[in-house]
C-alpha cells in the first residue's frame, strides 16, 4: 500500500516512468526487400519500372515496381510500412529471384516473419492472401491500384480485373470503379498504343546492340523446342458468308452487353466444338515422349501482338463457355496485351493455339507448334473473291484461308483434314453448331 501511495503521489517518478516506457517501443530497422519466387519456374526478371524513389514513404500493398519475366509483367507490392532507403537495381537490369530489390526502414514487428515468407510466395500472392483474410472469398484481382480503390471495389462487390484502368500503366482509379458502377458517364476510349512506339531508334551507319528481354526471350525458348517437332501442314479455305450475316445479327446484342463481338469468338467456339470430336488435337506429349495426355479442358491460346512482342495467352474452358463469355475473355486479354499486363495465369495451361495473322493483313501462314501442344492453326484475312456455285455461275464469296500444322509423330494427315472439314462445316453453316451445343 505504501508503494502504491508513492506511485500516485510522486509526479516526478511518473515522468521518469513515462520516459522509460517510451524508449521500450520498437526501433526502426533496415529490411532487405527481396524479389520473391514469382512461380512458373522463373529464375530472373527484367526491372521494367520503379514506382518509388529513395526517401518515399510506403505502406503495405503500395506498388513498389514492375518486373517483366519471359512470361508476363508482374507488379511487386510492399509488405511493410516504412521509408525507402535505397534502390538496388536500375531500370532495364536483370534481377535474380531472391536478390534484394530495395531497402526499407520500418518499425514493423513482423519483418522477420515476413522475410521468411518471401522465398515461398510472390508478393502478389502475399497481397492476395492478406486481402482475402480481410475480405472473405471475394477476389479483387492482381491489378494496379491503391488500397483505397480496393476498399471501394470490395464494398461494391466489383471485380477489379474487369475494370478498365485509365491511370498510368493501366492503373485502376476511383473514377474507373465509379464509371464501372454507372455512377459517372463513360470516358472516351484512348487511342490504342502502337507497337512502333517501342521501336528501337537506329542511327544510319551505326550498329546498335539490344538485349533480348521480355516476351521475346520466351519466344526464343519455345521456338527452339518447336524445331524438334516434325510439322505436317494442311491448308484450306472457308466461305464465311453466313458467318458475316450471323455476326451482323448479333452485334446489337453485344452493344447491350458492352462486349465487342468480332469473328474470333465464334471461330474459337467452333474450334472447341471440333476438338470435342477430335480430342487428339487437344493433347500434349511428355518430355520423354512416352505418354500422350488428352486434356480435359479446351484452353485455347491466341497469339497476340503487343508492344513488347508476341505473347500467347489462353481462354480457359472454351468447351464450357458460350460465345459471349469467350468474347469477354478475348477483349480482356487484348486490352491487357496493349498494356503488357497479361497475368501469369492467363499464359499457363494452354492446350491448343490459334493465330489470327489476318488481323495484320496476311492471307497464308506457316504456323509453328507451341510445345508441348501438338497442333496450331493460322487464320488469314477475309477476302471477297469470285467463285462458282453448283450451277456454274460466278458469285462473290467471302473467304478465309486456314493453315494448320500438326505434330506428325502424333497426328496423321487424315485426322487434321477431318478436323479441318468439320470446323469448315461449322463456320460455313453456323446453324449446324446449334445442333451440337450441349
Amino acid at each position: 500500500m505504501l508503494k502504491l501511495f508513492v506511485l500516485r503521489g510522486s509526479r516526478v517518478w511518473k515522468n521518469e516512468f513515462a520516459r522509460s516506457l517510451h524508449t521500450s517501443s520498437y526501433l526502426a530497422k533496415l529490411v532487405q526487400f527481396k524479389l520473391a519466387d514469382i512461380g512458373e519456374g522463373i529464375a530472373e526478371v527484367e526491372m521494367k519500372e520503379w514506382y518509388v524513389k529513395t526517401g518515399d514513404k510506403v505502406s503495405q500493398f503500395d506498388n513498389i515496381c514492375e518486373v517483366q519475366s519471359d512470361k508476363a509483367a508482374v507488379t511487386i507490392t510492399s509488405r511493410f510500412d516504412g521509408v525507402v532507403k535505397s534502390l538496388k537495381h536500375d531500370v532495364g537490369s536483370i534481377v535474380k529471384v531472391g536478390s534484394t530489390l530495395l531497402e526499407i526502414e520500418t518499425d514493423s514487428a513482423d519483418t522477420e516473419e515476413e522475410d521468411s515468407k518471401v522465398s515461398e510466395k510472390s508478393t502478389a500472392q502475399v497481397e492476395t492472401k492478406k486481402e482475402e483474410q480481410h475480405q472473405g472469398t471475394f477476389s479483387l484481382g492482381k491489378v494496379l491500384t491503391t488500397p483505397a480503390v480496393r476498399r471501394i471495389a470490395m464494398e461494391n462487390k466489383v471485380d477489379l480485373s474487369k475494370v478498365q484502368g485509365t491511370g498510368k500503366d493501366g492503373r485502376v482509379l476511383k473514377e474507373d470503379v465509379m464509371r464501372f458502377l454507372g455512377q459517372i458517364p463513360p470516358a472516351e476510349s484512348p487511342a490504342p498504343s502502337s507497337p512502333q512506339a517501342s521501336a528501337v531508334n537506329i542511327v544510319p551507319g551505326q550498329d546498335k546492340k539490344v538485349p533480348v528481354r521480355g516476351y521475346t526471350r520466351a519466344m526464343v525458348k519455345s521456338m527452339s523446342e518447336a524445331l524438334k517437332i516434325p510439322h505436317f501442314g494442311y491448308d484450306d479455305e472457308v466461305c464465311v458468308d453466313k458467318l458475316i450475316q450471323l455476326r451482323s445479327q448479333l452485334k446489337h446484342i453485344g452493344k447491350e452487353r458492352s462486349i465487342k463481338l468480332s469473328y474470333m469468338p465464334i471461330i474459337i467456339k467452333a474450334t472447341s466444338m471440333a476438338l470435342l470430336k477430335y480430342p487428339i488435337l487437344n493433347s500434349s506429349i511428355d518430355e520423354k515422349f512416352e505418354n500422350l495426355i488428352y486434356k480435359g479442358s479446351h484452353n485455347i491460346c491466341l497469339a497476340i501482338d503487343t508492344p513488347g512482342g508476341l505473347v500467347v495467352p489462353n481462354i480457359k474452358n472454351c468447351e464450357q463457355k458460350n460465345i459471349w463469355e469467350i468474347a469477354a475473355d478475348l477483349n480482356r486479354l487484348q486490352e491487357a496485351g496493349k498494356k503488357q499486363q497479361i497475368r501469369p495465369e492467363d499464359l499457363s495451361g494452354g492446350t491448343f493455339t490459334l493465330s489470327n495473322i489476318g488481323a495484320i493483313g496476311g492471307t497464308y501462314a506457316i504456323p509453328i507448334i507451341f510445345p508441348p501442344q501438338v497442333a496450331i492453326g493460322a487464320i488469314g484475312k477475309i477476302q471477297k473473291l469470285p467463285r462458282f456455285n453448283d450451277e456454274g455461275e460466278v458469285y462473290p464469296a467471302h473467304l478465309i484461308k486456314f493453315s494448320w500444322a500438326a505434330d506428325h509423330r502424333v497426328i496423321d494427315g487424315a485426322t487434321i483434314a477431318r478436323f479441318s472439314n468439320l470446323l469448315k462445316e461449322y463456320l460455313e453453316n453456323p446453324e449446324f453448331m446449334m445442333t451440337e451445343l450441349r
